[in-house]
């Protein structure tokens, strides 16, 4: 049996409400949004979530 993920806010998202939840997993990433949980996840292969990573890195800079 696997255990629920451990999700916690990410590092981006700003002060307000408006964030997202972040759960590392062995070779996957999974994303919810914090003000609606039961909606469940988005997973992300490692390297697709280095890439969003990337991209939001270059359109904050």
């Amino acid at each position: 049996m696997n255990p629920s993920p451990e999700f916690r806010k990410s590092s981006y998202s700003g002060a307000s409400q408006d964030c997202v939840e972040v759960a590392d997993l062995p070779g996957e990433y999974l994303v919810r949004d914090t003000q609606n949980r039961d909606a469940g996840h988005l997973g992300f292969a490692g390297s697709e979530w280095s890439a969003a990573l990337g991209a939001i890195r270059t359109e904050q800079a």
